[in-house]
């Protein structure tokens, strides 16, 4: 070691005794750190988090109730990250190294042998150290111990769950856990000894006094734990921090080579933007020539600079208006007011994430207040590392994104993407990649902030220091409803600037939003906001401030759409569409279920043949999935789009898709047949048709399909009232469907109904109609004729008993609302998930999904060989994959690349998803379950023969590069 000689000020206020208490070991090099040196080491790395990466908003929000402002809170996050493994200077601790436990005997510290502690994991350290410093407070400064929860449970919870009040009273009633009966005064008197150290190291001896009468939040203490774990995983890896005996003993120097060695990026500095809105969208975005931003781009710029603080803007406006945009630049803007460092876009589907990264990177290429070194970013779903925009930043694709207990700490090489964009490679996995400063990635990541789970603290530190814009907020049901609404609640209590956005959203969900992040449900003063009909719409709400409703002006595009019904018969769709395409055009028919996709795109390759049908839905591989959105973007979307990409419009084609179509992706058909829906999402549907000008008055389109039409089947029209098909009924339920049509009906030619009126007309014009067919449709008035009434008391009961379910449900691990100043975070997260992640797995806790399985997709050969799946592009197919041996690491990767969701026939019972798991764990390869091969060991996988069939739990499945994943009875 090197410290010989030189001051070491928390050494040398110790005993001997207390400086041999022990934190880390490693069993491999024998190397030990004592608990002294982490506590400086821990508390060091607390103050370059304060002082350079944490962003003012968060700070501010830990500042605001010290009386001292931002030096007293700094002092107490670094006091609180000193003491944090003060627990580890007990008995139950101490005894789990023999060697190192021998040497605190030899000073006094006597202890027991592990295997004489039997019920030590009573006292894990965090909840040791909880009391310990309880004790402290109380004897050595007179707190109250009701007084000390408060801070106490920051140390109690560092290891990502605050202690319950059964934990803590369980441990008081062993005390000898603590302190060895006959040598509790040595051991009181070492503990002692290091809490004194820290509050004289970190300056907290000086406030202690003052610090009896602080009532802190419980936001503040939640973003403090975070704080804590944050600096203990920084402070805990060898690498940074070595181990005794080895170099850089000494501080500062080992806390400067540490940090240096982190690189770690500091946050974004929004700076506020000067100017027009005009000039503001030129330099933030690919404005075309002449253009200049829409009125209610206008609008969004114009509140935001308006408001007088944090709040909340919900824009709803037409697809393909600019809602994205709007919300980037009020972004920007509430960030330069709030101190946020970062920002987050929230959607609702990996695939829509992945649409939008691209958008985003583009953003920020041109945001300023950077940081002069890099930014960090992250793409926050399980299948990130498929996206090439996002591994390019990791290092040229060369690896998958790193978890969280697989860190690594080689700096990527070779970047390809933009020296200042980089995803760190600390700030990658499941826990830690949301602390990058901007992230995209799906709604689940900002639902966990509701969710009873391990470490969500961090995941509320990681929210609390941006700016979050959720998309698509209509996309969600009641039980997502219910997480989305309670994360709302906490970012209200932080401050956090949110921006919501969609096209089509029910009044009065418009007003639970802002309810719920105001802290204002059942206020009356929020009545404007629920009763406002204008479209589009801007709606802003600061808390203890009235909301506002601002009504911009349309933009002046529209688009008038012929309505028709189509019976639900496929040789009439092939008929119809035979017709249409007579003269070419490109026609999207969008189907409710998987089943229904695979039987109208046969129907209609045995009449148009095998080149003219596309299919896209959920059930392929992860890499043919991710391939098939890039060809829908790179044949259909806007004509500059699709040059940028060297795509090719088809001259005529049809795609048949399920619902993955009908959110975020920019594309845009000639013509669309339509499953009836809930009417916004036919309304969502809609805008992938005519979305972008071709020609003068559309002069480029085919001539027949110059006028937008839009075809809506999957309904037995013959009927009273008009009958969805079972499977629809199934996905969305007959209320919300029978609602539809109610208002609908109008639009529809006036044979199908005679109750009609003398008014109706098969054109709907948008964006026009947009907001009263929604607002009736969610509305509480009857828009249904009275021939229907039966059958909507009928579906209406059944929708009222499912929505009861799924509020019920939710309630299950659902985080309460903030307590009271001054409550400590005991039993936070009680009886909550354990941990939870953006896995399928993890997903079904924020959504009300079932259970799902997931695999990965092989081929084995009549030989008994396995290989990856042939047609994987970029020589990724026909690898082999040895079964007596780990695989390559080019194979592992594609392997782990060929994930596949199996559909409900295979989940859709515990007794069939249990078969299904037991059969395809006895094809389990004993030797990919190792190290070498982390990304595919543990998996299941299912192996196909070599004409892509496969038998599982009494169902044949087929899978085809053309039309993903088909299954049927086996008998």
């Amino acid at each position: 070691m090197t410290d010989e000689g030189r001051p070491q000020p928390w050494k040398d206020r110790l005993s001997t005794a207390a400086r041999q208490i022990w934190a880390k070991h490693d069993f491999d090099s024998d190397g030990w750190l004592p608990l002294w040196r982490h506590m400086a080491d821990s508390a060091a790395v607390a103050s370059k988090l304060w002082d350079e990466w944490l962003p003012s908003q968060v700070r501010d929000q830990i500042s605001h109730v010290l009386p001292e402002g931002e030096d007293e809170a700094r002092t107490l996050a670094i006091w609180l990250a000193a003491t944090h493994d003060i627990g580890k200077a007990t008995p139950a601790f101490a005894c789990q190294v023999e060697q190192l436990a021998e040497r605190m005997r030899h000073e006094g510290l006597e202890m027991p042998l592990q295997k004489q502690m039997a019920d030590r994991q009573r006292a894990p350290h965090g909840l040791a150290g909880q009391l310990i410093l309880r004790d402290w407070l109380v004897q050595r400064h007179g707190w109250k111990e009701r007084s000390t929860h408060q801070l106490t449970v920051i140390v109690g919870g560092h290891h990502g769950t605050p202690p319950s009040i059964g934990a803590i009273a369980d441990l008081a009633r062993r005390p000898e856990l603590l302190r060895t009966p006959g040598h509790e005064q040595v051991w009181a008197t070492a503990q002692r000894e290091l809490l004194d150290a820290a509050a004289q190291e970190t300056g907290a001896s000086d406030r202690l006094g003052d610090w009896t009468a602080l009532k802190l939040p419980q936001t503040a203490q939640v973003l403090l734990t975070a704080l804590v774990i944050t600096a203990d995983w920084i402070a805990s890896n060898p690498e940074l921090f070595p181990y005794f005996p080895g170099e850089r003993g000494t501080d500062p120097e080992r806390t400067e080579h540490a940090w240096h060695l982190l690189d770690l990026p500091q946050q974004w500095k929004a700076e506020k933007p000067e100017g027009t809105t005009t000039g503001l969208f030129k330099a933030r975005f690919d404005l075309p020539a002449g253009a200049t931003p829409r009125p209610v781009q206008e609008q969004a710029v114009e509140a935001a600079r308006e408001m007088t603080g944090p709040g909340l803007m919900i824009i709803e406006a037409p697809m393909g208006e600019g809602k994205t945009e709007a919300a980037l630049t009020a972004a920007e803007i509430f960030a330069a007011c709030s101190g946020a460092g970062g920002c987050f876009v929230a959607l609702p589907t990996m695939a829509t994430s992945n649409a939008m990264f691209q958008r985003y990177l583009n953003w920020l290429e041109r945001l300023p207040g950077m940081p002069e070194e890099a930014t960090s970013v992250f793409l926050a779903h399980s299948k990130a590392h498929l996206n090439r925009d996002f591994t390019k930043l990791m290092g040229g694709g060369h690896r998958l994104a790193t978890d969280t207990d697989r860190d690594s700490d080689d700096a990527p090489a070779n970047r390809q993407a933009p020296s200042e964009l980089v995803a760190h490679h600390w700030l990658r996995g499941r826990k830690k990649g949301m602390l990058s400063s901007f992230s995209v990635g799906t709604v689940d990541q900002l639902l966990f902030m509701g969710l009873k789970s391990r470490h969500l603290a961090l995941r509320h530190l990681a929210m609390a220091g941006k700016v979050v814009v959720i998309d698509e907020a209509h996309a969600y049901d009641t039980y997502m409803n219910a997480y989305l609404d309670r994360a709302l609640s906490w970012l209200g209590q932080y401050g956090v600037p949110v921006i919501v956005l969609s096209a089509t959203l029910p009044a009065r969900r418009r007003r639970e939003l802002v309810d719920a992040y105001t802290d204002t449900t059942g206020d009356t003063d929020n009545h404007a906001v629920e009763s406002a009909r204008e479209y589009p719409l801007v709606t802003t709400a600061e808390r203890g401030r009235a909301s506002r409703v601002h009504a911009p002006a349309a933009s002046g595009r529209s688009t008038d759409v012929t309505v028709e019904p189509l019976d639900d018969d496929l040789d009439v769709l092939a008929d119809r569409l035979g017709g249409e395409l007579a003269e070419g055009g490109c026609a999207l028919v969008v189907r409710n279920t998987v089943a229904r996709v695979h039987e109208a795109a046969a129907h209609l390759r045995d009449r148009f043949g095998d080149g003219a049908v596309t299919v896209a839905h959920s059930r392929f591989l992860d890499l043919d999935r991710a391939s098939r959105d890039e060809q829908l973007l790179r044949e259909y979307g806007s004509p500059a789009r699709v040059a940028e990409l060297g795509g090719d419009r088809p001259t005529r084609h049809i795609v048949v898709a399920s619902q993955v179509v009908e959110q975020s992706l920019d594309v845009d058909f000639d013509l669309l047949v339509t499953d009836l829906a809930p009417v916004d999402l036919v309304l969502q549907r809609m805008g992938r048709m005519h979305r972008h000008p071709r020609g003068e008055e559309q002069s480029d389109r085919p001539p027949r399909l110059r006028r937008a039409r839009c075809l809506i089947t999957g309904v037995d029209w013959a009927e009273t009232p008009p009958r969805p098909v079972r499977g629809s009924r199934t996905v969305y339920g007959e209320y919300a469907l029978l609602r539809s049509l109610a208002v609908l009906r109008s639009r529809l030619e006036a044979d199908t109904d005679t109750d009609a009126g003398p008014d109706a007309s098969p054109t709907m014009r948008l964006p026009d109609d947009i907001s009263p067919l929604v607002q009736d449709a969610y509305g509480g008035a009857e828009a249904a004729p009275s021939t229907w009434q039966e059958r909507m008391a009928e579906a209406l009961k059944a929708h009222e008993q499912q929505h009861a379910r799924k509020g019920e449900k939710a309630q299950t691990f659902l985080l309460n609302p903030a307590g009271r100043d001054g409550r400590g975070l005991i039993g936070w997260v009680d009886a909550g998930v354990g941990d939870a992640d953006d896995t399928q797995g993890g997903k079904a806790q924020v959504r009300d999904t079932g259970e799902s399985l997931e695999v990965l997709v092989a081929r084995r050969h009549a030989d008994g060989t396995a290989t990856t799946v042939p047609w994987l592009t970029e020589g990724r197919g026909g690898l082999p994959l040895p079964i007596d041996a780990v695989p390559s690491p080019r194979a592992i990767r594609a392997l782990a690349a060929s994930g596949l969701r199996l559909p409900y026939q295979l989940t859709v019972s515990g007794a069939v998803i249990e078969q299904a798991i037991t059969e395809l764990e006895a094809e389990i390869v004993l030797a990919w379950q190792t190290k070498d091969a982390h990304w595919i060991a543990g998996e299941l996988v299912l192996f196909l023969d070599e004409g892509n069939r496969a038998e599982l739990a009494g169902h044949t499945l087929h899978y085809t590069e053309s039309d993903g994943l088909e299954v049927h009875r086996a008998d």
